[in-house]
């Protein structure tokens, strides 16, 4: 909001001042000396409990500017990495098969499942005999097949289990693990990098301008947490006035007056705005229309790199 005014502002007084150099036939667009301004903001809505570097340092990129608490999703990442480890186990398990060991118990239960059913089938057979000689009763003789039939089916199901360790894992399981493990090591890799969003560094070499947070407040998501003025050389951000907007293009070489200096600075326009900076044109009159104002920026060579932010500047309009 405070900017917003401060340009409604800068604006009028162009305006005003545009009105008065008429007179001396002095065509001039008004302004101030800016450097592009990089906002790193928040992530999250943490406890800032770092601030090594103060206002107004120049600084390199990647340097540490602000810590925001990383403790709870510190622990997130341990369990992403947690889920990664077991999903491995898991695939490297499916991938050895079943161990010798597993193998020799099964062959042993075959084993036992065939001595089983020899013995319900001898025992099947001495009560058929007896049956047949009236000695036992169809109810015996019933119980005595059953139990050969379920001996049969024990021994059927205990070599069907022994084939299939022996046969080992199926390729669709391994195909299951290994998706599982792929989702687990993306899940890692997006939590860890929330957790190195925390950590904010400088993303350009530059002028670190302003820590809008202090130590120990919680900041909001979204909110800048250091706010740097980046490029070696400033630019003349000026108001142009609509009756010169046809002659200014960019790449014009423009003269540069800053209060301060006796000459002044050859510029390159590197930007102007399409649309005027506050009435719509087709809401004015001819006269009206004089006063509306465009923004422009005027690069300034490399040699002009150590003038400050802020100074007022004036482009001599063609």
């Amino acid at each position: 909001m405070v900017s917003m005014l401060s340009r409604f502002a800068l604006a009028g007084s162009a305006c005003l001042l545009m009105a008065a150099c008429n007179g001396d036939d002095d065509k001039v667009a008004l302004g101030t000396l800016e450097r592009d301004r990089v906002a790193l903001t928040a992530t999250a809505n943490e406890v800032l409990i770092d601030l090594p570097v103060a206002q107004g340092t120049f600084v390199t990129k990647g340097t540490l500017l602000a810590q925001l608490d990383p403790t709870e999703q510190q622990a997130i990442v341990n369990q992403a990495r947690a889920e990664v480890q077991k999903a491995k186990a898991n695939l490297e398990k499916l991938e050895n098969g079943a161990r010798e060991e597993v193998i020799a118990k099964a062959r042993a239960d075959v084993a036992g499942a065939k001595a089983e059913l020899l013995d319900a089938e001898a025992t099947f057979n001495r009560v058929r005999d007896l049956t047949d000689r009236g000695t036992t009763s169809q109810a015996q003789l019933d119980s005595a097949r059953a139990a050969r039939d379920a001996a049969d089916a024990s021994l059927k199901s205990a070599e069907e289990q022994l084939k299939e360790l022996v046969a080992g894992t199926r390729p669709e399981d391994i195909h299951i693990a290994q998706a599982e493990l792929a989702a687990a090591e993306a899940s890692l890799q997006t939590q860890e990098k929330v957790l190195s969003d925390l950590t904010i560094t400088a993303s350009r070499d530059g002028l670190l301008d302003n820590l809008p947070w202090n130590l120990g407040e919680r900041v909001t998501v979204g909110s800048p947490v250091a706010v740097m003025l980046v490029g070696d050389a400033p630019y003349a951000r000026v108001y142009v006035p609509e009756p010169y907007r046809v002659k200014v293009k960019e790449g014009d070489k423009l003269q540069v007056r800053v209060d301060g200096l006796e000459e002044p600075i050859e510029g390159a326009v590197r930007w102007i705005s399409s649309d005027p900076s506050f009435t719509p044109y087709y809401a004015l009159n001819q006269t009206e229309r004089a006063r509306l104002m465009y923004v422009a920026e005027v690069l300034l060579p490399d040699s002009a790199a150590d003038l400050p932010n802020g100074v007022p500047a004036q482009v001599l309009l063609p």
